[in-house]
């Protein structure tokens, strides 16, 4: 039998009424401790750069609908990864096309030329997207641009010879995420082409040459290979490379979701011995995601939170999307073998209200919150059977916790509220253990619609969205053998005005 408790959060007052009462960032379904762009879709998190104490995050556009159309790229900004300030649209489409996925650096050494007057250049580098030549059935519609900012991020100026590097011939060549190689002092290209990444380089964000490619024979194939990042770590005083490599269909759970690789890059090539396919997350709700660059030893994370499966279909109205909650990433060693870890910012604690802790969970009967959005945090010695429920008054919930059975975590949004939709968004979703030390520490955050799941400090990450009519007011939970241990519940409050 399971131990059972209930805790009843009070609704607010003013969520899930009509659209026309609300305020933006109030509507139904309106995340309330993610960013989501105050109208129109989004998609794609872009441009990640870090300048002057400030989070740029860029991200594809779309203001004139809620369904996916010309892209530009929208701006917001953040001071602490938490609380953000959408930004009027940094990138418009052009002559050469729609302004998809990229990146955007900063140049310290001026190597582009673009620094004036002593200002240091930042850039951005950005696949353009011909819908002409895509109609016309060519395989050269994809090339990629940049554009400069001397302002800091304010404002920016597109390459007059745009663009740098044309396609050669591959119907997918998109998505540059380029990071500085201090050994050989050049500009490192990691692109999408296909279901392969291409390895370019160049000493002045201007020029590019091919260096190599990756990804024939490992990893999922399922779909197109789309923004990938590779990232350096340190670990046991040994540098080790990731390279996160999305891919859309063909993720573990349906639809679009992030593999990784683990192994070496040399300047030139990156190159594994680790065959085995990875991912990131084993929810549905993460995809795309990249790091910030200039963040100097620190890799923060953030992906958008919805799949390609449903994503233009979701029930929201003036908008549709939002990212996840920013998360540092990081690489662990078991066995042999090297797997990432994720865990949501310290930031996070800014929205801290009211934290409440229990030594047993049967304790928390009857603890009013005041709002459904909570961080709990527990952790499971000897680990066994667990679950937690959130649930309300409509009775609607979605469950997450971990099966003995089979040895995995899950969060089940069968009963979470719409889903007509989409066939397939009522189900269970399993991530598996990959810690096998007898205890187990768990983070979730629950936010109006989704919750994030973080268990063994993130070695196993599980990102969930869901569309209840009212938010989850009602938090149950058991467990196969006693009570959990060590609950921390805490009461978020909302990031938007």
């Amino acid at each position: 039998m399971y131990c059972r408790i209930a805790v009843r959060l009070i609704a607010p007052l003013l969520i899930f009424l009509s659209v026309s009462a609300q305020p933006v960032y109030h509507e139904p379904y309106r995340p309330q401790i993610h960013f989501s762009p105050q109208t129109g879709w989004m998609n794609d998190p872009n441009g990640l750069v870090y300048v002057d104490g400030t989070y740029h995050m860029f991200f594809q556009y779309f203001p004139d609908s809620t369904v996916w159309g010309p892209m530009h790229w929208g701006h917001a900004v953040s001071k602490d990864l938490v609380h953000w300030k959408q930004l009027p649209i940094a990138l418009y489409p052009d002559s050469i096309g729609y302004i998809f996925s990229g990146s955007a650096v900063v140049d310290e050494s001026n190597t582009s030329g673009f620094g004036a007057g002593g200002k240091t250049p930042l850039v951005a580098i950005y696949t353009q997207h011909d819908p002409k030549g895509e109609k016309q059935g060519t395989n050269h519609f994809q090339n990629q641009s940049i554009a400069y900012s001397l302002d800091r991020g304010s404002s920016w100026t597109k390459f007059n010879r745009n663009p740098v590097l044309s396609n050669p011939g591959l119907k997918d060549f998109r998505d540059p995420k380029v990071n500085w190689y201090p050994e050989d002092k050049k500009w490192i290209m990691t692109l999408a082409a296909g279901d392969r990444i291409l390895f370019y380089s160049s000493p002045d964000l201007k020029t590019w040459n091919k260096e190599s490619e990756f990804g024939a024979g490992i990893g999922a194939h399922g779909g197109a290979w789309e923004c990938p990042d590779l990232v350096p770590f340190t670990v046991e005083g040994k540098k080790i490379w990731l390279l996160i490599v999305n891919i859309n269909p063909g993720g573990l759970q349906g639809g679009s979701g992030t593999q990784y690789f683990v192994g070496n890059f040399d300047g030139h090539q990156f190159s594994t011995t680790d065959t085995s396919t990875k991912w990131a997350d084993y929810g549905t709700d993460d995809y795309a995601g990249i790091t910030w660059s200039n963040t100097g030893s620190d890799k923060i994370f953030i992906g958008w939170m919805s799949n390609w499966q449903y994503g233009t279909r979701v029930p929201t109205t003036k908008w549709r999307s939002a990212m996840t909650i920013p998360r540092v990433l990081g690489l662990q060693k078991m066995n042999n073998k090297y797997y990432t870890t994720m865990r949501p910012v310290d930031a996070l604690d800014k929205l801290v209200e009211k934290s409440t802790s229990y030594k047993h969970v049967s304790s928390i009967d009857n603890t009013p919150l005041t709002s459904g959005r909570a961080r709990l945090e527990f952790t499971v010695d000897d680990l066994y059977a667990f679950s937690f429920v959130f649930s309300n008054a409509a009775g609607q919930y979605v469950t997450a916790g971990y099966s003995e059975e089979k040895n995995s975590f899950f969060i089940d949004r069968t009963h979470a509220g719409v889903s007509s939709f989409d066939p397939g968004f009522a189900t269970i979703h399993y991530g598996s253990r990959i810690s096998t030390s007898k205890n187990c520490r768990i983070i979730m955050v629950l936010d109006n619609t989704s919750l994030e799941l973080f268990a063994d400090d993130g070695l196993t990450t599980m990102t969930d969205i869901f569309f209840p009519d009212q938010p989850f007011t009602i938090l149950q939970a058991g467990s196969s053998r006693k009570p959990v241990e060590d609950v921390k519940v805490s009461e978020l409050s909302s990031i938007w005005p």
